[in-house]
């Protein structure tokens, strides 16, 4: 498996009170090319989900293995390398830079990992293409719409060919048919790119794209 989390707990804590449990026991595998979606309520668990998956939160018990990778026991420098290199992530918010056009939105970030400048703009190009904003590269963020721009943020994501996307609530800011749009979109980049996709939402409607649907209520992970 691409990602697996095997018996992932974590707690935090809360005042004078017994630890909050955010994760509880949760165990969870996505194969390459497979997106899996997990639905429930705000604060059911799902941020917490994805911020262990990406390593930006350490859990208390359990193992995660990303691309083959077991994240516990790896310093902070080992794992955002492990972020850049293999782990894409689709924030709620596009939280794109003002002064950038597409293209350079995506190209920022494989100018972190060392490549070329001639090579970034040919797949910032592709990423672009492949989201449907093929002859939109040189527009600036208002220039664009909000379904738009959630585009890009998911070609961001993509721009370092990652094993692993993990996806935070995209159509929160969008309408019923944009929305629909960009979660048929995942499901087929997931496919095409081969590309273990997580997405957590609190909206069960325009699923048909995902492979599985699981349910997290107080931290619990259910089929």
């Amino acid at each position: 498996m691409t990602l697996a989390m095997t018996d992932v707990t974590l707690t935090y804590p809360d005042g004078d009170q017994p630890r909050l449990t955010a994760l509880d026991t949760v165990s969870l595998e996505v194969a390459a090319g497979r997106l899996v979606a997990v639905v429930g309520p705000s604060g059911s668990g799902k941020s917490s989900l994805l911020a262990v998956a990406a390593t930006l939160v350490t859990p208390d018990a359990g193992k995660v293995v990303v691309d083959g990778t077991e994240t516990a026991g790896l310093s902070p420098a080992e794992k955002a390398e492990l972020r850049r290199e293999r782990i894409g992530i689709v924030f709620q918010q596009p939280n794109l830079l003002p002064s950038l056009t597409a293209a350079e939105q995506l190209q920022v970030m494989a100018h972190l990992s060392g490549r070329r400048p001639r090579e970034t703009r040919s797949r910032a190009l592709d990423l672009l293409d492949a989201v449907g904003l093929a002859g939109k590269a040189d527009r600036r963020p208002h220039q664009l719409s909000g379904g738009q721009r959630q585009r890009i943020n998911i070609a961001r994501a993509l721009m370092n060919e990652p094993a692993v996307m993990l996806v935070d609530e995209p159509t929160s800011a969008l309408d019923h048919e944009r929305g629909a749009a960009v979660l048929d979109l995942l499901g087929g980049l997931a496919r095409e790119r081969g590309v273990a996709t997580v997405l957590v939402t609190h909206d069960r409607s325009h699923l048909k794209a995902a492979h599985a649907i699981l349910t997290m209520t107080d931290g619990i992970l259910t089929p």
